[in-house]
């Protein structure tokens, strides 16, 4: 197995970013995403860092795994929070330290930007995920999520 490399994602990355959320939603939600929306919201994200930023995971070249980290201003905390969103690890590189890499990445960053929380959201039955997160020492919320689609 060779070495896991970390960096922020480009508009270079944009295929590889669509082609993974495409296959993250159809895996996790069983959601058929609309190309060209997706496509947007990508280019969105990548040219405008207030929006938030993408990281990928590369392994010999080739991008492994991805998330997105989106920016949450807490008038409580008079600091930003941080939201792990869209992560996806290609099946072939599952249960290799690809996302404990990433989020190890993001751990750091946000220590050195002054964030105060770190927080993400997942699917009740994704138990897989879920004991991942707690062996990299994360905590459930005692927040239930709530939501409607406009």
């Amino acid at each position: 197995m060779s070495s896991i490399q970390i960096r922020r994602a480009t508009l270079h990355d944009l295929d590889v970013l669509q082609t993974n959320n495409m296959a993250m939603a159809l895996e996790s939600e069983n959601k058929i995403l609309s190309q060209e929306t997706l496509r947007a919201g990508l280019i969105s994200v990548l040219q405008d860092p207030s929006k938030g930023f993408y990281i990928v995971a590369e392994r010999n070249g080739e991008v492994v795994g991805n998330l997105m980290v989106t920016v949450e201003w807490s008038d409580w905390r008079n600091a930003p929070m941080w939201w792990f969103q869209s992560v996806f690890v290609v099946p072939e590189a599952r249960r290799e330290g690809v996302f404990a890499a990433m989020y190890h990445h993001v751990h750091e960053q946000a220590c050195l930007s002054g964030v105060k929380e770190l927080r993400l959201y997942v699917e009740k039955e994704n138990l897989r995920a879920q004991k991942t997160y707690q062996a990299l020492g994360m905590n459930e919320s005692h927040y239930l999520m709530y939501e409607i689609s406009l």
